[in-house]
């Protein structure tokens, strides 16, 4: 993909099929590595999924036969010289404590480092997309922290307000692009 957002979109979009209830989206810029990390509460996976996602000829969707993300996440990453770890705990191992945290690093100052894009599209897709969802978003740098809860919004708008009107989206988009535009 041409931008992380992208893959975090796309992972995040798993978390969605996986049924999670909360996805935490946090992204960190210090000195030279940019990390982030996706974590759901949703259904997970056994050790065995797990294993089979850096294949790209493994997947679980029904409308094609290669899945492609992680790979490609993976091959991002490796090649600035960071990497990508999933850990998840199946909900019929321990369905207390059920769900998926993907982790990925990449080193910023790489000639093949793959630059953020706009994530603020992406916080407004998924926002709209899965209404009813919580997100809980930061973007982290030595400037500040960009900080974005769907739980808050929730609770200062009241259940009456969707957060996928289109005044909510307008809102989360300004807001985020000016809390991002102090800290990058």
């Amino acid at each position: 993909m041409k931008e992380l957002s992208l893959n975090i979109l796309d992972i995040a979009q798993n978390s969605i099929k996986a049924k999670a209830s909360l996805i935490g989206i946090h992204i960190k810029e210090e000195g030279d590595i940019l990390s982030f990390e996706i974590v759901d509460d949703g259904c997970g996976m056994d050790q065995a999924t797990v294993d089979r996602l850096v294949d790209p000829f493994y997947t679980t969707r029904t409308t094609r036969k290669v899945g492609l993300g992680i790979p490609f996440l993976k091959m991002a990453a490796e090649q600035t010289g960071g990497y990508v770890r999933v850990d998840s705990v199946s909900e019929k191992i321990d369905p207390q404590n059920k769900g998926t945290r993907v982790y990925a690093e990449f080193h910023k100052s790489s000639i093949d480092f793959t630059p953020m894009g706009d994530i603020v599209s992406t916080m407004v897709s998924l926002i709209q997309g899965a209404d009813g969802m919580d997100f809980d978003f930061t973007y982290q740098t030595e400037r500040g922290v960009c900080a974005l809860s769907t739980m808050d919004m929730r609770e200062v708008l009241g259940e009456e307000i969707p957060l996928s009107s289109p005044e909510v989206l307008v809102w989360a988009r300004e807001t985020m692009e000016e809390s991002l535009s102090e800290i990058l």
